[in-house]
């Protein structure tokens, strides 16, 4: 069976990163937007990943723009988005789908291991979240209305 760890994803640069080399870490996997009336959670996720990256909180943002086309850019537009707006240093990655056929593997396995309301596996909107523990085990999913500060109890008791 595969696990998150098996999985690789590009980065916002173009890279190919392995997940498995966030073992022992806890994650909050999160899909984005830039034109998304979510889009100021950046902060907050930013504000969460200094808080706790000491303490192994790794955020991993992946750009999507199955809703609403509210990410219409290239990685490189995305980037500077990111970096001049909410100054996020958190690990991102190159735009994906995370619903339909071209869902990536890695959203395949969260969405599977952790439904949404009535069991359905479908991403409603962005800025729906991950959070994984340092084993790789998917422990909760949260909606797009969930801000970063909420999550906070649930992640120090990952950490």
């Amino acid at each position: 069976m595969t696990t998150l760890y098996d999985i690789d994803a590009r980065t916002i640069d173009g890279e190919t990163k392995k997940l498995g080399d966030y073992a022992g870490k806890t994650l909050l996997v999160v899909n984005v937007a830039s034109k998304c009336g979510f889009t100021p959670q950046y902060a907050g996720l930013e504000a969460l990943y200094k808080k706790y990256a000491d303490k192994g909180l790794v955020i991993l943002g992946f750009p999507c723009n199955q809703f609403g086309a509210q990410e219409p850019g290239s990685e490189s537009e995305i980037a500077s988005f990111c970096s001049t707006s909410y100054g996020v240093s958190f690990p991102m990655f190159a735009k994906i789908d995370v619903n339909g056929e071209k869902a990536h593997p890695l959203y395949k396995l969260l969405k599977h291991e952790a439904p949404g309301l009535l069991g359905s596996e479908a991403i409603k909107w962005n800025f729906t979240k991950f959070l994984v523990d340092k084993t790789g085990k998917v422990v909760k999913r949260y909606a797009p209305t969930d801000t970063p500060q909420s999550l906070e109890k649930d992640i120090e008791a990952a950490l």
